[in-house]
């Protein structure tokens, strides 16, 4: 029962990142946008200073980049957490689930980078996989540490 669920949460996880992916590049960027704006705000209140055009701007472009590459590593660590609970589930050795677990993650960030060669605006990264990968690795490291823990 629990191997279902696993596999159906990590179905549901890839169409997720595969409907984020699908975004065109304008509609991804206004959800991006949409966060630094929001903090921007949220930040400023505390402050009771309002930001010019000007300054936000500034700062969405200092901190777009950032906060869509943590996407791409928090959305893959999360993937990597459920790959890896499922992986324990067959008892495989530890360094069994890292391996697999890492070839599995990482064929899925390849397939969505070229998934997304073919989405108006956006682009396949190899930088793109090298994060997700290492978000997967870190989430599949996790569950190891829950593990002895």
């Amino acid at each position: 029962m629990k191997k279902t669920i696993l596999t159906i949460l990590i179905i549901l996880w890839m169409i997720l990142i595969f409907l984020l992916s699908n975004q065109p590049a304008n509609e991804s960027s206004k959800l991006s946008d949409g966060l630094i704006e929001k903090t921007i705000g949220n930040i400023y209140k505390t402050t009771h200073k309002n930001p010019t055009e000007e300054k936000q701007k500034e700062i969405k472009e200092k901190y777009t980049t950032l906060v869509r590459k943590t996407a791409h590593f928090t959305i893959y660590l999360i993937l990597g957490l459920l790959v890896a609970a499922l992986l324990k589930q067959y008892n495989l050795t530890s360094k069994q689930i890292i391996i697999y677990g890492v070839l599995i993650c990482m064929t899925y960030a390849i397939t969505d980078e070229i998934h997304q060669i073919f989405v108006k605006g956006r682009s396949g990264e190899l930088r793109d996989v090298l994060i997700d990968t290492c978000g997967s690795t870190v989430g599949i490291l996790l569950t190891k540490l829950n593990r002895k823990g």
